[in-house]
């Protein structure tokens, strides 16, 4: 405080004789003492002095107590010039804190307030900058040898003027800080960048940027302007968030769900949680988890032969970084996975220290997922599921997904002044806004694609409806097509325009172009009123209702039939329901990537467990749907580090906004799922695997059988797939009574579907010959480049009829509703 003298560190109650030799201080005590002024040196010989001192007649110890010293000018002292102090004790040997202290700054050493001066005399002193502790040394070496003529202060050293680009100098205008400019490096790294002018402005976005692997860091000055208005931001961002979600919210959105994010703040509270605090952990995780610790710790040599060798590992990788620290080669201890893109960034690599910490991160997952793999004894779902969730655990750790352990997003958040977490931050919170407290996070630009004018385009009609399905009719684009019309049966839990995504890529158009009239059934975005719709109804409402319009629309009664995924699940219930009532409308079926053998569905099992029914059964009976997002996050989960971390990263740590593709929309684009269907699917496909038993299921009163479906069949699987694996669709070889012709595509559930002859992408495998085993089939396979399309095209030829007119719609009995690709499509789940 200025208006406080500083603290003596002994009594005031000194004797003349003893004050020549001040008390020693520290420089945390007190503040430093400037040397005496050259024009009122210290005497040569304190002598004189001393018998001065006895001359001096004695002063009461009361007025020695309170009199001040002899006042200084109460004029503040010229810049430059130092205020005559008391001559202090000279430094203590061996103390080397009160060396003198070269001054560095622009300025001379400023004076200083003497001990024993009185508060308003210390205020007409200058206030010096803070400096270093070994300052307060400076004037000691003066006092030191009282017979030398004391030296002028210290000379001003000018630093050199800080090199800032132009967004650096930018003046701020009150009271609110402007937006400054991102951080622009210098031109040329071997080459000093001079300072910007108003003549010369630093140039901004030379090519010569940072290279990667390199980060230059920003003026101080801006990165604090920045860091403030992001603090600023940030609190006015989550206010109008929280303001928001605390309003009043229509049924079905997430602040009226006592488990969203935006409950503490809305009307909901804790009184309304579930009394069953059970449900609150739907996947039983920590009963599973329990239940391995337990098994783990019975083998404690088997958990101390694993802690055994993580260590080994992390002293390779401390030797290896420690030689690359040095200058020296070194393999390293391990590598990621050629398909894991995460450290996909050349610092990971270049630099010692981020590939220390890339190697200990990969060493410790491997470390877990063995462990947990290792344990014996648990069942096989809780297996399943332990590892599962586990993987989810250690995706989540990953240190790229963590700023200050992500060299990618260090170096964007130096150059851009923090500028990329605002924008972050921006883009967390409308994704929460976006899906209504539940964090959808945005995969695509969504405004840059809208259904109808730029997906799902090919020309059509829609010419029948019912509550569940528009049926569509696509516009003829030869002059003559095939007799039997071609009917697709979509997923109801996607929509049906990833087979139509553009031109380029639509398989419904490529289709149409080799002469087919296309029907496509476009499934309903149910709502609560809905809720009663079950598999059943999906089946007369679906491909039923459809063949009975396509009748009306063309005339004929028989069809070729496609179903996709789950679409595929339903087209074979309704082969083996038409074959119990000697229905043969369907002339040809074609499955893409489609189970009915659900022995092994992959990871999607560990969802399929009794806990986790029930309380899905319950959150859709308390809202008479499934709400579309949570569907859609479980298929994200299944490959979180592309689905979920990427965003996470590209969108929240860089601030970058996504990347424009069809593909993703489509996949953000979900649908909700009726109760009834969506527990009647799971319990009976997943969970019970009933579909393949002989009279397992019932549909409209008829037991069904899918030995009895004689009708030729062409299945589609992918090699890649994780969500309907191969060698789980390949058993359905052996189930089906007619002939079938079995196709393996490279890639995934999505791509190696989309797979157009143009692209020239991904190969196919090609075998007649249909052994029980999926790996012999394989093994005597013949690879073919390219698409598979054509083959399918081949092989419909002989069940497509001769050629007739082309069909226009709205031709027949049935009259356009509206243009495809109609407005069941068009609802959207999260805007």
């Amino acid at each position: 405080m200025a208006d406080t003298p500083p603290k003596r560190t002994r009594s005031p109650r000194v004797s003349p004789r003893v004050s020549k030799t001040a008390p020693q201080t520290t420089a945390a005590e007190t503040p430093p003492s400037p040397p005496p002024s050259p024009a009122k040196a210290a005497p040569r010989s304190a002598a004189p002095k001393a018998a001065a001192a006895k001359a001096a007649p004695a002063k009461p110890a009361a007025a020695a107590k309170t009199a001040p010293p002899k006042a200084a000018p109460k004029t503040a002292a010229p810049r430059g010039k130092v205020v005559r102090a008391a001559p202090i004790a000279p430094p203590v040997p061996g103390a080397p804190h009160l060396k003198a202290h070269k001054n560095d700054s622009r300025e001379p050493l400023a004076p200083v307030p003497v001990a024993g001066a009185t508060a308003e005399k210390a205020k007409a002193v200058p206030t010096a900058v803070k400096k270093p502790a070994k300052a307060a040394a400076a004037p000691a070496v003066a006092a030191k040898a009282p017979r030398r003529k004391a030296a002028p202060p210290p000379p001003t050293v000018v630093m050199p003027p800080m090199v800032m680009p132009s967004a650096a100098v930018s003046t701020v205008a009150a009271p609110e800080a402007p937006k400054p400019p991102p951080f622009t490096p210098a031109a040329k790294a071997e080459a000093a960048p001079k300072p910007a002018t108003k003549d010369a402005p630093a140039k901004e976005g030379s090519k010569d940027g940072p290279k990667d692997g390199e980060v230059r860091l920003p003026d101080p000055v801006e990165m604090t302007l920045a860091m403030n208005r992001i603090a600023e931001q940030a609190q006015r961002l989550v206010a109008d968030f929280v303001a928001r979600q605390a309003q009043t919210p229509a049924d079905g959105t997430a602040a009226a769900d006592p488990m969203s994010i935006a409950a503490p703040f809305g009307a909901a509270s804790f009184s309304s949680l579930p009394a069953n605090l059970s449900s609150l952990d739907p996947f039983n995780l920590g009963g599973a988890f329990m239940e391995m610790t337990a098994r783990l710790m019975a083998d404690p040599n088997r958990l101390f032969e694993a802690q055994l060798g993580l260590w080994q590992d992390y002293m390779a990788l401390w030797q290896r970084t420690a030689q690359r620290l040095l200058g020296e080669e070194a393999e390293p201890v391990i590598s990621p996975a050629k398909e894991d893109k995460r450290f996909r960034d050349k610092s990971w690599d270049e630099s010692a220290v981020f590939d220390f910490i890339k190697q200990s991160y990969l060493l410790t997952a491997k470390y877990v997922q063995t462990a947990v793999r290792g344990v014996e004894g648990l069942e096989g779902k809780t297996a399943k599921k332990l590892d599962f969730f586990t993987r989810q655990f250690v995706d989540a750790l990953s240190p790229t997904n963590f700023p200050l352990t992500n060299p990618e997003v260090l170096r964007v958040t130096l150059e851009t002044g923090g500028d990329n977490l605002l924008k972050g931050l921006e883009n967390l919170l409308g994704d929460l806004e976006r899906g209504r407290g539940q964090l959808a996070i945005s995969m695509t630009d969504y405004s840059a694609f809208e259904v109808g004018r730029n997906i799902a385009v090919t020309p059509g009609k829609v010419v029948f409806q019912n509550d569940l399905m528009q049926l569509i009719q696509y516009a003829p684009l030869t002059e003559t097509v095939h007799k039997t019309p071609l009917l697709i049966i979509p997923p109801w839990i996607n929509k049906f325009y990833i087979l139509d995504l553009k031109p380029a890529n639509s398989l419904i158009r490529w289709l149409t172009e080799q002469g087919h009239t296309v029907f496509v059934i476009s499934w309903v975005n149910p709502n609560e009123k809905l809720a009663a719709k079950d598999f059943e109804d999906y089946m007369a409402d679906g491909p039923l209702a459809a063949l009975d319009a396509i009748k009306d629309a063309t005339g004929e009664e028989g069809v070729n039939a496609i179903g996709y995924c789950i679409g595929g699940t339903l087209l074979a219930g309704t082969l083996a329901y038409m074959a119990a009532k000697k229905d043969t409308r369907i002339k040809s079926a074609m499955y893409l990537v489609t189970l009915t053998d659900f022995t092994d569905v992959g990871e999607l099992s560990v969802f399929i467990d009794e806990e986790q029914l029930g309380a899905l059964e319950s959150r859709m009976k308390s809202r008479g749907y499934l709400d579309g997002q949570s569907m859609a996050t479980t298929f994200n989960m299944l490959r979180s580090n592309d689905l979920i971390w990427s965003f996470v990263v590209n969108n929240y740590l860089l601030g970058k906004d996504p990347f424009p593709f069809d593909l993703l929309y489509w996949n953000s684009d979900s649908t909700r799922m009726p109760p009834a269907m969506h527990s009647f699917y799971l319990r009976n496909m997943y969970q019970k695997n009933l579909l393949v038993r002989p009279g397992g299921i019932t549909l409209k009163g008829v037991p069904i059988d899918l030995r009895t479906i004689k009708t030729p069949t062409f299945m589609l699987s992918t090699r890649e797939d994780h969500i309907a694996p191969w060698k789980s669709t390949y058993a359905a070889t052996q189930l089906y009574g007619g002939p079938v012709k079995f196709v393996l595509a490279a890639s995934g559930h999505i791509a190696g579907v989309v797979n157009p002859p143009a692209a020239n992408k991904y190969s196919h495998f090609l075998n007649d010959a249909l052994p029980a085993s999926p790996d012999d089939w394989l093994a005597g396979t013949t690879q073919v480049p390219g698409s598979w399309w054509p083959v399918y095209a081949d092989w419909l030829k002989q069940y497509a009829g001769p050629q007739v007119p082309a069909r226009t719609p709205g031709d027949g009995k049935l009259k356009p509703i509206e243009d495809a690709p109609g407005s069941y499509v068009k609802v959207r789940v999260v805007e």
